[in-house]
């Protein structure tokens, strides 16, 4: 698995297929693998002849494990994107975040919009500017002695998650606090690019993409019907709007 040194920090990474590049920046608790690769996602891209690379942020899969919550607020780890864009001398991309990625890839866009052809937010709507996300909560469940002890429903599933992985809950319990940062809503209509923000209509999490869009100047919302947070993420309509969103003329 190729990786790269930024501020000192190992990022692993994939690198597939051949066309115009797309960067893919998963969500919290998650890894390249679990959020693109198992739900098809690399494979509808390369088959729509795109190159697709994917990361594991800091604290995640096979990257550096951190354990300063400081280290990992959005702006910082939109840093590394961008580090592993010049990594591997792409100029410009299309860049694709699901919900924390959402939010990194905001803040990537927002540093450097000339690297950034599209955006793509999935799993985060109007909550990127006026809510943190997954409740803070999640970290006391990560940091419970087990998970008989956790009886927070969403607690217990982000630690049933990180036991199944194998993650280390320490590193995701510093990253969910560190990560709890929002953009203003000035912030937000400064993205110039175009964007599109794909929500499930029964996601609790992310908040509704119409109120969101409405704030971006070149901005369209979708909902996925019927899918939650969760089980939005390999959604075939989700996929669908996609793909016609990157083949647009620009």
């Amino acid at each position: 698995m190729p990786s790269f040194s930024h501020d000192g920090i190992n990022i692993a990474y994939l690198d597939e297929g051949e066309g115009e590049p797309i960067v893919l920046v998963h969500g919290f608790g998650s890894t390249k693998e679990i959020n693109w690769v198992g739900p098809g996602w690399v494979s509808t891209l390369t088959g729509a002849g795109r190159r697709v690379v994917a990361l594991d942020n800091r604290g995640h899969g096979a990257s550096a494990k951190l354990y300063q919550s400081e280290l990992y607020d959005p702006w910082l780890m939109a840093r590394d994107v961008l580090a592993l864009i010049d990594h591997l001398g792409l100029t410009r991309v299309d860049l694709m975040g699901y919900s924390m990625g959402g939010r990194i890839s905001a803040c990537a866009t927002l540093t450097a919009p000339e690297r950034v052809r599209t955006l793509i937010l999935g799993g985060i709507g109007i909550h990127l500017i006026a809510g943190a996300g997954l409740p803070i909560t999640i970290a006391d469940a990560l940091r419970a002695p087990s998970l008989d002890e956790v009886t927070d429903p969403m607690g217990r599933m982000f630690r049933a998650f990180a036991d199944q992985t194998k993650s280390d809950r320490e590193a995701l319990a510093a990253c969910i606090i560190g990560s709890r940062r929002t953009l203003s809503r000035e912030e937000v209509a400064r993205i110039s690019v175009p964007t599109l923000i794909a929500v499930g209509t029964r996601d609790e999490v992310a908040g509704a993409p119409g109120p969101l869009a409405e704030l971006i100047p070149d901005a369209r919302a979708i909902d996925i019907p019927d899918r939650d947070h969760m089980r939005a993420v390999g959604d075939k309509v989700f996929k669908e709007a996609v793909l016609a969103f990157l083949a647009e003329p620009r």
